[in-house]
């Protein structure tokens, strides 16, 4: 199953619930008799995945350097770049080294083989966590849209709420990051929509000080736990 997670704009947190989701799944794998064995991989089409689980940037190519190698490299050779980063995890980091660039530049003009990426990702036979972050254009526009659970994460700002309905893909489900003081509830976001709200996350600094310490991989905190449970 690929599982994208995407925004429709910046700074929403879209990295920490893709890692979060990918660290409840290949718990949950690792304790099922059927999964434990075969894992969960993160892909990083953000960038910013390593950082957020606490891992050094990886020194090998990346997703960037597959993409930019095009048809002369088949979606095979995606597993000799992937590298453990937990328990039941391991990760497809952006890379770069060898390719260039920054994410939003290298992506985006690689529509195309974005969809082979999203074809490559889902054959995999294994639980796939991919960090789209805005998914504004290029490969992470087509993963996002390709993907079989595709999660809009999304605070209750109308600007986002705006952009989310001009998005040109449809979420199977939102996670909602809530905020104090916010106007916009559970159920407009539902109702403006059309998908349902799988999850509810609320402002914890608990949350950030671990993406801070480098710690989230280690002990995921519980009101992230037990939303990103509800969503999985």
């Amino acid at each position: 199953m690929l599982i994208a997670c995407w925004s429709p704009k910046g700074g929403t947190g879209t990295t920490v619930v893709s890692c979060g989701l990918a660290l409840v799944l290949a718990r949950s794998e690792s304790a099922s008799s059927r999964g434990g064995r075969r894992g969960v991989l993160i892909a990083d089409l953000s960038g910013d995945v390593p950082a957020v689980l606490g891992l050094p940037t990886p020194a090998s190519p990346g997703l960037v350097d597959w993409l930019a190698a095009g048809a002369d490299v088949s979606g095979q050779a995606l597993t000799h770049l992937e590298v453990e980063a937990g328990p039941g995890l391991r990760l497809l980091a952006w890379g770069g080294e060898l390719g260039g660039g920054r994410p939003a530049t290298a992506a985006g003009g690689s529509g195309e083989r974005g969809e082979v990426l999203a074809e490559a990702l889902a054959e995999g036979g294994r639980v796939v966590v991919a960090d789209c972050g805005s998914a504004a254009s290029g490969a992470a526009l087509a993963v996002a849209a390709a993907a079989e659970v595709s999660l809009l994460v999304l605070r209750p700002c109308y600007l986002a709420l705006r952009r989310a309905l001009a998005a040109p893909i449809r979420p199977s489900a939102v996670v909602l990051i809530n905020e104090p003081g916010r106007a916009l509830t559970r159920r407009d976001i539902e109702e403006v929509l059309g998908v349902p709200v799988r999850a509810e996350i609320d402002f914890d600094p608990a949350i950030a000080r671990a993406v801070d310490a480098g710690l989230l991989a280690g002990r995921v905190p519980k009101a992230l736990e037990r939303a990103l449970r509800e969503a999985a």
